[in-house]
């Protein structure tokens, strides 16, 4: 995968290292941990083993069985016990290995984590941090590899961050963590391995934003999480044809930030929402429409999208590759919207 992400910000400069997508979210939990004896780490190999990902390596040795507790192979069990801790005072952190196994959880996470709340009449909530592993490209094959984001972003009661940069990874956690109500986090595998710079102090963007992650006059291509880079990348082969591609990173799924994605449809008055999940009733026609509702009379073009093929994602690393957003199939929807096209046929 592509770095470029986790160094293409139009923040203001701050003193940066490198360092890899894992080590990142395990100094942010180690940080977390040491500030406040509330939090502690549980899930399926996330000790002994030093997580599935090794994304929790060398933590057991550090803080003990007691805060990072191994699990059952259940997840609606864990996930039910987090849910608990949470209710009662502490402030646990949930890693589900993959996205697609978080469906045997689902119950506990729409009727109880993003409920309660309401159902009690504000009495209490469940601050609870979830985080598990999106995204293909990996050679997983299809029970480890989709990314079901959207289908969250569905839930109203929980938060749902994506982050794309190693940047973000590091430092949404603490925020999330300080939240009073569920906050679900999806790392894409992508970035786990790759490295990256991160900023040594915390560079306190509101983690319900969205960032132009490269500004542009032409066009507008919109995501979220693992396929950040390939938009980066994108806009980079576009400079080429002399197109100036704006590239919106979302960051949050729930809440969505409208107004970035409005601002910048009114500086290109064209768009292309690219994600990683399927295109069926799912995050990027939400977002279509949004731009629809709200900046119809901006647009010289219709709203296209770039999204993975309508299928179980193949194991054969080429046609999975070939399933998803990729830099070509972006770079022939932008011409096709600058023609003033539809973008039909740049999509699986």
């Amino acid at each position: 995968m592509s770095t470029t992400a986790t160094t293409t910000t139009t923040t203001t400069t701050t003193e940066t290292r490198q360092m890899t997508g894992r080590e990142a979210m395990r100094e942010a939990m180690i940080e977390a941990m040491l500030a406040d004896d509330r939090v502690f780490l549980m899930g399926e190999d996330v000790g002994e083993y030093g997580g599935c990902f090794a994304v929790s390596a060398g933590m057991l040795e550090q803080f003990g069985p007691d805060r990072v507790r191994d699990t059952p192979l259940s997840e609606s069990a864990f996930v039910g016990t987090g849910i608990g801790a949470a209710m009662g005072g502490m402030r646990p952190i949930v890693e589900i290995m993959t996205v697609n196994f978080s469906l045997l959880a689902l119950d506990q996470i729409m009727n109880n984590a993003a409920t309660l709340r309401h159902m009690s009449g504000g009495q209490f909530g469940v601050p609870l941090v979830i985080r598990m592993t999106t995204g293909g490209g990996r050679q997983l094959a299809a029970q480890h590899s989709h990314s079901l984001d959207g289908w969250y972003g569905h839930i109203p009661g929980i938060k749902i961050l994506a982050p794309g940069t190693i940047d973000d990874l590091r430092w949404m956690l603490g925020p999330a963590l300080a939240d009073p109500d569920t906050v679900i986090i999806f790392e894409n595998g992508g970035l786990y391995g790759a490295t990256g710079e991160v900023s040594v102090t915390d560079p306190g963007q509101p983690i319900d934003r969205a960032i132009v992650r490269r500004p542009g006059r032409d066009i507008s291509l919109i995501t979220f999480g693992g396929t950040l880079p390939t938009c980066l990348g994108a806009a980079q082969e576009l400079v080429a044809h002399g197109v100036e591609a704006e590239v919106i990173d979302l960051r949050s799924l729930r809440p969505i930030d409208d107004a970035t994605i409005m601002e910048s449809i009114a500086r290109t008055h064209r768009a292309i929402v690219v994600d990683e999940g399927w295109r069926s009733v799912g995050i990027s026609g939400e977002i279509a429409a949004r731009v629809m509702e709200q900046a119809f009379y901006e647009l010289d073009a219709p709203v296209g999208r770039v999204c993975t093929a309508e299928i179980p994602l193949p194991y054969p690393h080429h046609l999975e590759l070939a399933a998803m957003p990729s830099v070509e199939r972006i770079v022939a929807a932008a011409h096709l919207a600058l023609q003033g096209e539809s973008v039909e046929m740049a999509v699986v």
